[in-house]
């Protein structure tokens, strides 16, 4: 029995792999990934490639080298049984005549949600559930938010100096970080839904919030968080909205001139209440969730990363830090929202935080959730 699990938790450890290869390409939908086992040896594999394409196991049973009929599939995510942009995945299993599945997660989806391992079983084939699934779990976390809690997975970026500054007492930042990490963060941008900052970010750096490294796999929606609406029509962001999605989001009382204006260039504009003189964080994500947004990335300024932290409302955090001291009771830090009152009250990262070598300084990631 005990090599028997061994070798399921094998095949089912390829099955993550594989569904690991379709980051950033089949987002908002689910990273999915399938191995098919015949007489304890893979016959076939396959991963979710592209939105719209064949799933993991359509893809799975198109490789397959010998015949599938009584094997075991191993997937990482409960087979769809519905027509979408694909035919249901318990259809193509039930008619190869696969024996049994074992599925790593249960998908939440409403036109899921057990519904699919219902069919199968109804047609004889065996299933079971859990193999591997907090793996699973962490793979697929921003699309299970956003399916179980109708958010995006929140995603803070900065970069500082190692004392923990990002900029001087001048507002300078360019550059803290040097030209790998900002490569690296390029290729983020590149997978996200939407680049998320506030107006005085707008303002005083002037952004365009694209990815401009590497393959980009998607085309992030821009979104400034603008109270006022006092985002100036000459800003990039704007004069480059008719080529790349960007919104702005205002409070109710703001300027309907202003909106006209920015509308006018481009903008799409949303309004949402106020939160204690600001806008609402949590209404902001509710808003972007009902967009389908999988992937947030929230890059500043202070204010806003610090808001996020405060409110506990961020899911990861990426730090590029840089190998250099500013120093000055005036230089601008990292998080600069309320903070807590005492350390016991301090936001407690768990204990995933990886650390590594980056260009001349380092890379932290963590997740907070």
């Amino acid at each position: 029995m005990a090599r028997r699990q061994r070798n399921e938790a094998d095949f089912m450890q390829r099955a993550l792999q594989l569904a690991a290869r379709g980051q950033g390409r089949v987002e908002p939908n689910p990273m999915v990934g399938c191995v098919i086992v015949s007489r304890g040896k893979i016959i076939g594999e396959g991963y979710h490639r592209r939105f719209g394409g064949p799933h993991a196991e359509i893809e799975a049973l198109r490789r397959c080298h010998a015949s599938p009929r009584g094997a075991t599939v191993y997937v990482t995510l409960e087979p769809c049984c519905h027509f979408g942009k694909t035919p249901p995945c318990t259809e193509a299993l039930i008619e190869a005549g696969a024996g049994s599945v074992v599925v790593a997660l249960r998908d939440p989806h409403p036109r899921v949600a057990g519904r699919g391992l219902g069919k199968l079983r109804s047609a004889g084939i065996r299933v079971e559930t859990g193999l591997l699934a907090e793996q699973a779990d962490e793979l697929n976390a921003p699309y299970l938010k956003l399916m179980l809690h109708k958010r995006p997975w929140v995603i803070l970026k900065w970069a500082q100096s190692l004392d923990g500054k990002i900029a001087t007492r001048t507002g300078d930042s360019k550059w803290i970080s040097d030209e790998h990490c900002r490569a690296h963060a390029h290729r983020v941008r590149g997978r996200m839904d939407a680049i998320l900052v506030g107006r005085n970010t707008v303002l005083t750096d002037d952004p365009q919030l694209t990815a401009r490294v590497g393959r980009v796999r998607r085309v992030a929606t821009r979104i400034v968080l603008d109270t006022a609406l006092r985002t100036p029509p000459t800003a990039k962001l704007v004069r480059s909205a008719r080529a790349t999605p960007t919104w702005i989001i205002h409070a109710p009382r703001a300027s309907r001139a202003r909106a006209r204006a920015l509308e006018a260039a481009g903008c799409v504009i949303h309004r949402v209440a106020r939160d204690d003189n600001r806008l609402s964080l949590s209404a902001v994500l509710d808003l972007l969730g009902s967009h389908g947004m999988t992937n947030v990335l929230v890059e500043g300024g202070g204010r806003l990363l610090g808001q996020f932290v405060d409110q506990r409302l961020a899911d990861e955090i990426h730090v590029y830090i840089a190998p250099l001291l500013i120093g000055g009771n005036q230089a601008v830090s990292t998080l600069a929202g309320r903070g807590p009152a005492t350390v016991h009250e301090a936001l407690q990262l768990p204990d995933n935080v990886r650390l590594r070598r980056l260009g001349h300084g380092w890379f932290a990631h963590a997740k907070l959730t």
